[in-house]
């Protein structure tokens, strides 16, 4: 997998603010969740939302242990 292709998108989060990842790799946004799963029969998007307003990184490739949140899993 290349490296490049899952580099994390780092964010500005808004407090309170409700985000919806997506979870199945199909959104055309790929960061959020645009509805895709339900054409392709993938579990919905995991709905979070922060404390404060916060910047963080978003990882894009699925992998991570700590979603939506990148933990460095693409490098392995």
């Amino acid at each position: 997998m290349s490296d490049k292709k899952f580099t994390p998108v780092k964010l500005a989060l808004e407090k309170d603010k409700r985000y919806a990842w997506c979870t199945c790799g199909h959104s055309e946004t790929n960061v959020f969740c645009d509805g895709s799963h339900k054409k392709h029969e993938k579990p919905g998007s995991l709905v979070f939302q922060v404390e404060e307003d916060k910047d963080a990184r978003i990882c894009t490739c699925k992998l991570t242990r700590n979603p939506p949140y990148c933990d460095g899993s693409h490098k392995n």
